[in-house]
């Protein structure tokens, strides 16, 4: 599985590349915190297919790695995706190494 870390994410944004970020968290953990990407939570994904780009880098995450590496799994085996990374750490390793002001949960 492909994955950048929040670093390579920090430098994506800053560099304002064509991407997408898709965060597969629940609604209620979005409203604590969230970095700006589009909400299609974890157990939505099937009805949501067609709004996962399949020809730009897509970076998703949740809150430590491993919902997202699941969505990502589930893509690429069920609907042949092969531009999918997986935020190591989630958005837990963003509010430790890139933004400490960002509430943890």
């Amino acid at each position: 599985m492909n994955s950048v870390n929040v670093f390579e994410l920090k430098e994506l944004i800053d560099s304002k590349k064509d991407f997408q970020l898709i965060d597969v968290r629940e609604k209620n953990e979005f409203e604590v915190c969230d970095l700006g990407g589009i909400l299609i939570p974890l157990n939505t994904i099937p009805d949501n297919i067609d709004k996962i780009s399949k020809e730009k880098m897509v970076v998703v995450h949740c809150r430590s790695g491993k919902r997202s590496a699941s969505a990502i799994q589930y893509l690429e085996q069920n609907f042949g995706f092969k531009n999918l990374y997986n935020l190591e750490g989630g958005i837990l390793a963003w509010a430790d190494e890139i933004d400490d002001s960002m509430p943890k949960y």
